[in-house]
C-alpha cells in the first residue's frame, strides 16, 4: 500500500482473478461479487439487495444478533437494538437455536425441525398482518449469541420456509467464513447448500439504472492482499489445521468437564468453540462474573486473549488465529484448568 494506492475505478485484473479464486469455494449459483471495506458494508448491502430484489422490507433476525454497527444493521441487531431504540416494526425477532438453554435442548427429537418452525410461525405473523418477508438474516454460527452450533436441519428448513414466502436467506459470514470450521470453507456449507442464483438478485439490484460503486473496495491492492491470503490458506493447510487442531482443543475443554463443575457446555466446530461456564449444572444457571474473571486471568497471567460472549456473557469464545497450533491449544487449556482449579481451592 506504501507503493500503490488507487480507488477502484480504474481497471485491473486482481478484482477478477479474486473473484475467480472465491467463486471457487462456493456453490455454482454463487457467482456475482459485490467488494467492500468491512463486514457492517456487507451487510448493508445484502440488506439492500434483499429489498431491492423481493420489493418487501421486513427482516427476521435471530434473538442476541448482532450485524455491524451502521444504524440498517444496528436496527437488525437484537444485541444492540434492545439498549437503544427498540425493536421496529417491520424486523421480527425468532428464537435463537441454542440446544444447549433454549426452548428446545438437546434431548429433543428434532430440535432443528422445532426451531425452524419457529421461523415458520413469524412468517405466517406477518403475513396476517399484512406484511411480506424480504429476508432471513443470521449469521451460519452466531457467535454473539454464544458460539451457537445450529442443530442439524434447521438452515434447510427455515430456507425452505423463507424462500416459499418470497423472501431469500442471507448467510453472515464475517466471522465464520474463510475456512475457520475446518471441514468446510464456509460455515453454511454445514447445512446444505441451499440458495438462489445471485444473477436473479443482482439483476433486479441493477435494473433500477442505479449503480453500486465502492471507492475503496475491490481496489488492486487489497485484491492482492485477499488473493496472497487464499495462497497462504491453501499452501499452509489452514482449513486442514482448523479441523485438525480445533477437535484437540475441544476434545481437551470435554476432558475438563469432570474436573470442574462449573463447566457446563464446550461445543464448536474447527476453531470456533465456546466453553459455557455455570454455578448450577442442573438449573444451568450462566456464570458471568466467573466467566469474566477466568478471561482477566488469561489475560494478564498468560498473555492469552480470548472473549466471553452470549446473552449472559458466560461462554468463554476461542477463535483463534487460523495458525493456531497443537502446542497453542494445549496451552490455553492448561491455563484454564490451573485458574479454575485456583478459584475452586480459593472458594473452599
Amino acid at each position: 500500500m506504501d507503493l500503490l494506492n488507487t480507488n477502484a475505478r480504474f481497471l485491473h485484473d486482481n478484482i477478477v482473478m479474486y473473484a475467480d479464486r472465491l467463486a471457487a469455494t462456493l456453490p455454482e449459483k454463487l457467482c456475482v461479487f459485490y467488494f467492500v471495506n468491512s463486514g457492517s458494508e456487507a451487510n448493508d448491502l445484502a440488506l439492500r439487495l434483499a429489498h431491492q430484489y423481493t420489493q418487501h422490507e421486513d427482516v427476521i433476525v435471530l434473538d442476541h444478533a448482532y450485524h455491524g454497527h451502521l444504524m440498517s444493521l444496528i436496527d437488525i441487531s437484537p444485541y444492540k437494538f434492545r439498549k437503544l431504540a427498540g425493536q421496529k416494526e417491520w424486523v421480527h425477532v425468532a428464537p435463537l437455536p441454542d440446544t444447549y438453554r433454549g426452548l428446545y435442548r438437546e434431548d429433543h427429537p428434532n430440535p432443528g425441525q422445532a426451531y425452524a418452525d419457529t421461523v415458520k410461525d413469524l412468517i405466517e405473523e406477518v403475513h396476517r398482518d399484512g406484511r411480506k418477508i424480504s429476508a432471513y438474516f443470521a449469521e451460519s454460527l452466531p457467535s454473539v449469541g454464544g458460539q451457537i452450533i445450529l442443530p442439524q436441519g434447521y438452515s434447510t428448513k427455515v430456507a425452505e420456509y423463507v424462500r416459499s414466502a418470497g423472501g431469500v436467506f442471507v448467510a453472515d459470514e464475517v466471522q465464520t467464513g474463510f475456512g475457520r470450521v475446518g471441514s468446510h470453507f464456509w460455515a453454511f456449507q454445514l447445512q446444505g447448500e441451499r440458495f438462489l442464483s445471485r444473477h436473479k438478485i443482482a439483476g433486479a439490484f441493477t435494473a433500477n439504472g442505479v449503480e453500486y460503486f465502492n471507492t475503496f473496495g475491490g481496489n488492486p491492492v487489497s485484491c492482492a492482499i485477499g488473493l496472497a491470503v487464499l495462497d497462504v490458506i491453501e499452501e499452509e493447510d489452514l482449513q486442514g489445521n482448523a479441523t485438525r487442531v480445533g477437535a484437540h482443543l475441544k476434545d481437551l475443554l470435554i476432558k475438563l468437564q469432570p474436573r470442574h463443575q462449573i463447566i457446563g457446555d464446550v461445543r464448536g466446530v474447527g476453531l470456533f468453540v465456546g466453553l459455557e461456564l455455570v454455578t448450577d449444572r442442573e438449573q444451568r444457571t450462566p456464570a458471568t462474573e466467573i466467566a469474566a474473571l477466568v478471561v482477566k486471568r488469561l489475560k494478564e497471567e498468560d498473555n492469552i486473549c480470548v472473549s466471553t460472549d452470549g446473552p449472559w456473557e458466560s461462554v468463554i469464545k476461542f477463535k483463534p488465529p487460523m495458525c493456531f497450533s497443537m502446542d497453542d491449544a494445549e496451552l490455553t487449556v492448561k491455563c484454564i484448568d490451573r485458574i479454575l482449579t485456583d478459584m475452586e481451592v480459593s472458594d473452599i
